[in-house]
Formats: C-alpha cells, structure tokens, sequence
C-alpha cells in the first residue's frame, strides 16, 4: 500500500484492491440491492438535507451515531459480507459494521468531518472502499486553519485505510464538484467498540 505523507496519521491507499467482481458491476448491484435512505441536519436553527444517501449495515448490537442520529444496523447482504471478508483478509482486522454513502452525481459530496464517534474508540481503523466515478478526497488539520493539505484522488475499487492518530489530527472531505460525473458508492468499514458498563451510547 502506498502511505500518504501526512504528518501525526497513518494513512494507506491501495489503488487497485482485490474485490472479487467488477466494481462496476458491484456498483450496480449495491445501488440496487441497499436500503437508502435521506437524512437532515440542522444548522444555525435551519434543516438542511444531506447531499448524498446512506445506509448503515452490521452485526446485531453494533448500533451507530451519525449524523445525530442512532441508527441500528441492518443485516449484512451477501456482497457487503463478501467485500468485508476481503478488507478483514487484507488487513488481518475484524470489522462489524460499514457505513455505505452514496453520491449520486456531481452535486452529492460530504463536508470535513472526522470519524471519532466515542464508539470507534481512540484510535478507530477506518477501511474505506471506493465504486464508480473517481473523486477528489481531501484532509485538512484539525488545528491548523487553510486550504487542503492533501488531496487524493480515489479510483474505483480502491481501498484507503486511516488508522492510528489520522483521526485526532485531520478532518477530511469530499468537495462536490462543478463538472457532472456519474454515481459513486464508498464503503467504510469500522469497528463499534461494545458500551462502558453502567453508559449507554446516548448517555
């Protein structure tokens, strides 16, 4: 894998990552086959619409907060366990639960964000899958106002994984853009760490 050059994160990509199918077809079938489904936010007392689809799957009991909201997990389909095994393969990881966006066009992306729900843990592992249409990815430190630091451009049926202090130093994003392209899926992998005794994750 090639390690981005970031300093304080530990982050790999691996353009070309075995997935056992076409990832255009693996697109086609996933757009298909999972339940989406459109969420809001709310800023400045306002409600706005997210700019892409999702759809939250794993093993029972790995419930997740995004969004604002907790979503419990559907039942893995045979092609996202399929895709799971091989990411757990090439890793030697164990994940329980993928959040799969969905962009369906040009104008869909997500804002700077950074994967550190209390439920990944400190140091959470994120595998992230790329089918369809190339897009930029970008990170920006979380202290350190400005433009991008790094921009990647991720293929289709690629692999990027962010692990050790990634997450505790970098936001990251993927801007829309103002050229039309076609549709994209990302697949997060993650892993939800079971509730402290005594707390549940709401608490």
């Amino acid at each position: 894998m090639q390690r981005v050059p970031l300093a304080n994160a530990e982050v790999d990509y691996e353009p070309t990552f075995a997935l056992g199918a076409p990832p255009d077809l693996l697109l086609e079938r996933l757009v298909a086959e999972l339940e989406w489904h459109r969420e809001s936010i709310v800023l400045w007392g306002r409600r706005h619409e997210q700019p892409r689809l999702l759809a939250w799957y794993g093993d029972p009991g790995a419930a997740y907060r995004y969004s604002g909201v907790r979503h419990e997990p559907l039942s893995w389909t045979a092609a996202l366990s399929e895709i799971r095994a091989r990411v757990e393969h090439r890793l030697g990881l164990r994940f329980n639960g993928v959040l799969a966006n969905y962009y369906r066009d040009h104008r869909d992306g997500m804002g700077y964000h950074s994967d550190d729900e209390p439920e990944l843990g400190e140091r959470p592992v994120i595998a992230s899958v790329s089918l369809g249409e190339p897009r930029r990815f970008v990170f920006r430190s979380r202290t350190a106002p400005g433009p991008p630091a790094w921009r990647l451009r991720l293929g289709s049926g690629s692999l990027l994984v962010m692990r050790g202090e990634t997450q505790r130093h970098w936001r990251h994003g993927l801007p829309k853009q103002a050229r039309p392209c076609g549709p994209r899926i990302n697949l997060t992998f993650r892993r939800i760490l079971p509730a402290a005794p005594g707390r549940g994750r709401d608490a």
